[in-house]
């Protein structure tokens, strides 16, 4: 399973980006997809995740600026992130879980500076 995420960039302050994962397996049957984010010299973050009957869990720290979709029928997962703060720059990882085998993409570079 390749897992393809693109949308990353470079935005101001208080702006938005829209990521964009395509899987190369159905995602119809998956356990849940989601979007991880990594900071070089820090843990890596789960920072959401959709579940197959469209549940969602955010981290704290994104909570009501974020929003994790799904379209099963593209295998597309999506995070909306809004009102970005510096602290969001990060390499953006789609994560998905096919019948409990984790699989990673390559990730997408979110910088978020003025």
């Amino acid at each position: 399973v390749q897992l393809q995420a693109s949308g990353g960039g470079l935005v101001l302050p208080g702006g938005s980006l829209r990521l964009s994962c395509a899987a190369s397996k159905s995602i119809f049957n998956t356990n849940f997809m989601g979007w991880y984010r990594h900071v070089p010299r820090k843990q890596r973050e789960s920072v959401a995740v959709i579940t197959n009957g469209g549940g969602t869990a955010y981290a704290d720290s994104v909570k009501g600026r974020f929003i994790i979709s799904r379209d099963n029928a593209k295998n597309m997962v999506y995070l909306q992130m809004n009102s970005l703060e510096p602290e969001d720059t990060a390499v953006y990882y789609c994560i998905g879980d096919y019948s409990g085998t984790m699989y990673w993409g390559q990730g997408t570079l979110v910088t978020v500076s003025s």
